[in-house]
């Protein structure tokens, strides 16, 4: 019996965590492994059919609202991998993941796992226990060239989740994200 990785690329945006998700999906196809990939309906960044990254590579996707979505779904299919771009996005993509993932499919996931206020995501704080493997994706923060584990929002608003790329947000090291800086 092949035993199912559960795999995180978790950190903040411009981090490279769907490059990653589309490096795994590519050596599971170089396996023959039957595939299935996923994107939250509200991120329509660069395509509505498509998970891709900010650089360009891109994969087919199924777009869902729920986790409910990608479980009926894979009822339907023979499916050896599951992977998932910014889970934090979907609604009930933890439960579904787990189920998916105690029937014996790999499942990948990349994904903010902090909001730009450093609130964990419900969502993804569920999945990290099951995770046979996390890695956490630092970006370049624009200040000082550190290693930037957290996302910053260039506008005030109250909103959790507000789908933008660089005009709205930007990766930060601890020293000059305002949450640490007691702003």
């Amino acid at each position: 019996m092949n035993i199912p990785d559960f795999i995180i690329y978790a950190g903040p945006m411009f981090g490279s965590k769907t490059t990653k998700l589309l490096a795994t999906v590519d050596r599971y196809r170089y396996q023959n492994k039957r595939i299935q990939a996923f994107k939250p309906g509200i991120d329509n960044r660069y395509s509505t059919s498509q998970i891709v990254t900010h650089s360009g590579g891109k994969i087919p996707a199924m777009v869902v609202n729920s986790g409910l979505e990608i479980l009926e779904y894979i009822k339907r299919k023979d499916i050896d991998v599951v992977a998932v771009d910014e889970a934090f996005m979907i609604e009930g993509v933890s439960e579904a993941l787990i189920e998916i993932f105690s029937r014996g499919v790999t499942v990948v996931v990349s994904s903010l796992d902090l909001s730009a206020n450093c609130k964990i995501f419900p969502e993804i704080e569920k999945l990290m226990c099951w995770a046979t493997k996390i890695e956490k994706c630092p970006a370049v923060c624009p200040i000082c060239g550190g290693d930037a584990y957290y996302t910053f929002k260039k506008i005030e608003d109250n909103e959790e989740i507000l789908i933008g790329g660089a005009d709205i947000y930007e990766p930060r090291c601890w020293n000059h994200h305002p949450v640490f800086l007691g702003k």
